[in-house]
């Protein structure tokens, strides 16, 4: 058989014999989506010195792409399914390599805004692909491992893209500054495809859903309504028109899944299946993903820029320090799988008030400093909140997935996920609208700090409470 034109097989025939080198492959497409998340964070003060980006602007360039991959991902995954998930990899890869380019060479905010978009609308296009084409070509034991392999996977990729991205900006690389961390990605990229040709098998569904054009726009257009007003509100004045617009998209959302739901034509391929949310499991760890995600999203889009630019740190230092938070979650998630099936919904509480706590940690290192504030007393509460937020995301995808019908398992994941990406949109928009409100207001950088820190703290105190809500079910997905 051969990886070009073969349909990986069912478990009960011959497994593909090249899958540990496709699991590479894979696993360095699927890398390239999250470095691209973490790296950001760290290049957003050169970013903003080199091509004079406002503090809007500055949001805008990190929630475009989240906000992109958000919209794009079920719509991609189907694609994927309907014509093929090798193909669709394939195109994004290469869609990857030629819009970090253009993120690499943008000559002004707006230009870098729209490459991001782009950039995210790519990676949506390869994540559920790697994922899917997983789960063809590995079963059993193996296929346990290898997707237990993907929070170890991703903690070491945030860990590695903030040092990354400190060692890239502050070396000044070929004189590229920040745009080196645009590029580093491109080689990679294009060294993938003919590798993915080679030894990553093609596969579809036979029957697979179609993608719903008209519920896809909808849905975009119902986010962007959204987040829009949070990430321009403050520079308009927070006008009436932005408030309405919100409420206008929530309600759009809300009327897509009603709609959706009474046509029994559309009810089997709907994008917001009500079935997800007909018990308070799925409603609410929906609402607890939303406001927890966004929390530590926004907190770490905050903090290097705060490290950077109102204590003087450059971004290696500014980068390394940050690690204490991906280090946290490391070293919880080889035990969030037992605690959750003992414990249930109080893990995901326990993570929230443990996020609570490194944030008030970090605060008290924070207003304790004296004259110059010491890196190294950021590190408990940057890694409280670590630990916090792996005690938080992977259970709550667990009780998430156990509540929802078998039958509705694949739209779940594809909601869940879309939800993690808007949840960091929103983040963002919201807690970087707090930070650069009050910096505005006050020009005092920690002041600005601890205003957003103590908003994200206030989001996961609700997140904690809500936590009740969700069905003591203690059973893995």
């Amino acid at each position: 058989m051969t990886a070009e034109t073969t349909t990986a097989p069912p478990e009960s025939e011959e497994v593909y014999p090249r899958r540990w080198a496709a699991l590479v492959v894979l696993l360095l497409a699927f890398m390239l989506d999250l470095l691209s998340v973490t790296i950001v964070n760290v290049g957003l003060s050169a970013i903003q010195r080199d091509l004079g980006a406002s503090p809007t602007d500055l949001e805008w360039i990190s929630a475009a792409y989240l906000l992109s991959f958000a919209v794009a991902l079920i719509t991609a995954a189907r694609l994927g399914d309907l014509r093929g998930r090798k193909l669709v990899f394939l195109v994004g890869v290469a869609a990857f390599a030629v819009t970090s380019l253009w993120c690499g060479i943008a000559g002004s905010p707006a230009e870098l805004i729209a490459a991001r978009v782009f950039q995210g609308l790519a990676a949506a296009a390869i994540a559920p692909q790697v994922m899917s084409i997983l789960f063809t070509i590995f079963t059993g034991r193996e296929r346990a491992t290898v997707f237990g392999t993907f929070g170890l996977l991703s903690g070491l990729t945030q860990a590695g893209g903030l040092i990354l991205g400190g060692v890239l900006i502050t070396t000044d690389v070929a004189g590229l500054g920040w745009r080196s961390i645009f590029l580093i990605t491109v080689p990679v990229a294009i060294v993938l495809i003919p590798l993915a040709i080679w030894l990553v098998p093609e596969s579809k569904v036979a029957g697979g859903a179609r993608p719903r054009w008209g519920a896809t726009a909808v849905l975009v257009l119902a986010l962007v309504a959204i987040v829009f007003p949070l990430l321009e509100g403050r520079v308009y004045g927070w006008p009436l028109w932005g408030w309405l617009l919100i409420a206008a998209g929530i309600l759009a959302v809300v009327g897509l899944a009603i709609v959706e739901h009474r046509d029994p034509r559309r009810r089997a391929g709907a994008l917001l299946p009500m079935e997800l949310f007909r018990n308070r499991t799925g409603a609410g760890g929906l609402i607890v993903l939303l406001l927890s995600f966004s929390g530590f999203t926004g907190f770490m889009m905050i903090f290097p820029l705060w490290l950077q630019d109102g204590q003087g740190f450059s971004a290696l230092n500014a980068g390394t320090v940050s690690i204490a938070f991906a280090a946290g979650g490391l070293v919880m998630a080889a035990f969030t799988g037992r605690l959750t099936i003992r414990f249930g919904r109080f893990i995901v509480l326990t993570g929230c008030l443990v996020s609570v706590a490194g944030g008030g940690i970090l605060l008290l290192a924070v207003h304790g400093a004296s004259d110059s504030l010491n890196s190294w007393s950021l590190v408990p509460g940057l890694f409280a909140l670590g630990v916090g937020m792996t005690l938080v995301m992977p259970p709550l995808t667990t009780l998430f997935l156990s509540a929802v019908p078998p039958e509705y398992a694949g739209s779940a994941s594809g909601v869940w996920t879309t939800g993690q990406q808007f949840g960091s949109a929103v983040g963002v928009a919201a807690f970087g609208t707090v930070f650069f409100t009050v910096l505005e207001n006050s020009r005092d950088h920690p002041e600005a700090f601890t205003a957003a820190t103590i908003a994200v703290m206030g989001a996961l105190v609700v997140s904690a409470a809500l936590c009740f809500t969700l069905a003591p079910n203690k059973e893995p997905a």
